[in-house]
């Protein structure tokens, strides 16, 4: 099953939260990442996408979040608001848009009546934007029927210089 996986992020502030989101989005593949505001587009030469994901992800500015959806596409926002799903208790759709709100702020109430979902990261206090961006598309990972790892996945994603190893006598057993 081919899973759709696009990143909205509403009037980031921040080219670096920007660059770690990217990166995320590499990491656990996501198709796109859209963005509104200008706030962004000043910053953006301080972008830190230090894996160059942007050249193989679009990073897009759109007027509006929703805009140019298909239909089988759900919104899912995330956010610290009242009566919103902990994240432990969702079940991502298949095809899922995840709208995260402004650093300083939160998203506006006509996005979340609209949304499909509300989820929340159940944390005390709040992370910041590239964190929880990273934590729910890792919760969306392992809950899908493509979680799975080995010794290949980490030799393809760990970075050159780490070639460390645990000793047979250490690594618990795998089922």
């Amino acid at each position: 099953m081919n899973l759709s996986i696009c990143i909205g992020l509403v009037n980031p502030k921040s080219p670096t939260n920007v660059g770690a989101v990217m990166r995320a989005a590499g990491c656990y593949g996501a198709d796109t990442v859209r963005y509104t505001g200008q706030r962004y587009d000043r910053a953006a030469r301080f972008n830190t996408d230090t894996k160059g994901v942007a050249s193989r992800i679009p990073l897009l500015p759109v007027k509006d979040m929703l805009s140019g959806l298909s239909a089988e596409v759900k919104v899912v926002c995330v956010e610290l608001v009242e009566g919103a799903t902990a994240l432990p208790d969702f079940d991502h759709p298949d095809k899922a848009l995840y709208v995260f709100g402004p650093e300083d702020g939160s998203l506006e109430q006509a996005l979340i009546d609209r949304a499909y979902a509300v989820v929340y990261v159940p944390t005390f206090g709040c992370m910041n934007l590239a964190a929880t961006v990273n934590v729910v598309l890792y919760d969306r990972m392992a809950k899908s029927a493509n979680a799975s790892g080995s010794d290949q996945l980490i030799r393809e994603s760990r970075d050159a210089n780490n070639r460390v190893r645990v000793k047979a006598s250490k690594a618990p057993e795998r089922p």
